[in-house]
């Protein structure tokens, strides 16, 4: 979380606390982004004040004092001039975001649509809302209200032509293998996680869980990214992205909350290159056009295809096209068009006769594939 006050910044720590590469900068997001080089960092986590419009002390039902985020770094001022702050440190970090770079911000119903309504004016292209949903919220104690149950993370490209990365195999992989959705079920910090203070109390009010922090990186970066976290807080962004293998800068202005999280990443280990090695994303893979099976001998000219079911058929041109009783064209056209459907993918349509049973032609797309890998 940023802090209102710019305390003057200690010497930099050694970088075996925070491995190689790695920085953790004390003092005013905005001065020290201004500080930073064009296009040098992969991805952003923010994680900015929320500015809460609270009212007076909140108390359980047994009238003891809830632990609500009251702190005087959270207290920007009116719509106004959280605004200003917000489209500061927002433009700041959209210069420094390479041209294929995106960024998380998270926020409550208190500023996420201020959040995204600066984004998008400061050319931000938004790509999802992911709602965190909360395993274990804290309750409305008043009962005036529905309980709060989740927090809003968007998450947008530096702009509409990004080529972001997005590490689609993976995130189904991490969900049982079916497509992540936007809704993540994840509990807030509690025990062993619950960074505390000598005296027990929370080192952090607003520390968020690694396991968000973990889907994040995994989703939108890839190993060695530099990550930067303008709100560093207790370092939640830093333990995960070296556990990770990416690298990161840290910004935060209170030196106890850095130093809380210099204690906290010199502790983490970075994984090995193969656990942490991701499931490969097929819009990376070489393009292999259907002409180059013909070219390479795999089909010859004349050679039939037909679909799964043996409904279908279509003989091989030597030009990499398909003939069929009534059309021709590329593997996608004839296939679509014997279906009388608007599209289809020809690679797993079509198929090939191998000891006697019907085989997708993909088979010898991955084949070629492998000899350019």
């Amino acid at each position: 979380m940023a802090r209102s006050q710019s305390p003057a910044a200690p010497p930099a720590p050694a970088a075996d606390k925070l491995g190689e590469g790695n920085r953790l900068l004390v003092g005013d997001c905005l001065e020290l982004m201004r500080a930073m080089p064009d296009a040098s960092v992969d991805m952003v986590f923010a994680d900015p004040p929320y500015n809460l419009q609270l009212r007076g002390e909140l108390h359980r039902p047994d009238n003891s004092k809830v632990d609500a985020v009251d702190d005087a770094w959270d207290q920007i001022g009116d719509f106004a001039a959280y605004d200003r702050f917000t489209r500061a440190w927002l433009a700041e970090a959209r210069r420094v975001l390479r041209p294929d770079g995106t960024i998380w911000v998270i926020g409550s119903y208190h500023n996420v649509f201020r959040l995204g309504a600066a984004l998008q004016d400061l050319g931000y292209w938004v790509l999802n809302d992911v709602v965190w949903r909360k395993a274990n919220p804290m309750p409305n104690f008043r009962g005036r209200r529905f309980t709060n149950a989740h927090e809003t993370m968007i998450w947008a490209a530096r702009d509409q032509k990004s080529r972001y990365t997005f590490n689609y195999a993976s995130m189904k992989a991490l969900n049982d293998d079916i497509q992540m959705r936007s809704d993540w079920f994840i509990p807030i910090c509690t025990g062993s996680e619950r960074i505390k203070d000598s005296a027990g109390r929370k080192a952090h009010p607003t520390q968020k869980p690694e396991a968000l922090l973990h889907r994040v990186v995994v989703a939108s970066s890839k190993v060695g990214d530099v990550i930067l976290d303008p709100f560093f807080g207790s370092g939640t962004t830093g333990a995960v992205a070296k556990r990770l293998g990416r690298r990161f800068v840290g910004i935060e202005r209170d030196e106890i909350y850095a130093e809380v999280a210099r204690r906290r990443i010199a502790d983490v280990r970075r994984a090995d290159d193969e656990t942490i090695a991701q499931a490969g994303s097929k819009r990376d893979e070489p393009r292999i056009p259907f002409g180059w099976l013909v070219e390479r001998g795999l089909l010859q000219p004349g050679e039939v295809l037909s679909d799964p079911s043996g409904r279908w058929t279509a003989r091989v041109r030597a030009d990499g096209t398909l003939v069929s009783a009534e059309h021709k064209g590329s593997i996608h056209q004839v296939g679509a068009a014997v279906q009388g459907a608007p599209a289809c993918n020809g690679w797993t349509f079509w198929c090939m006769v191998d000891g006697g049973k019907r085989v997708p032609i993909d088979v010898l797309r991955a084949k070629l594939r492998a000899e350019l890998n």
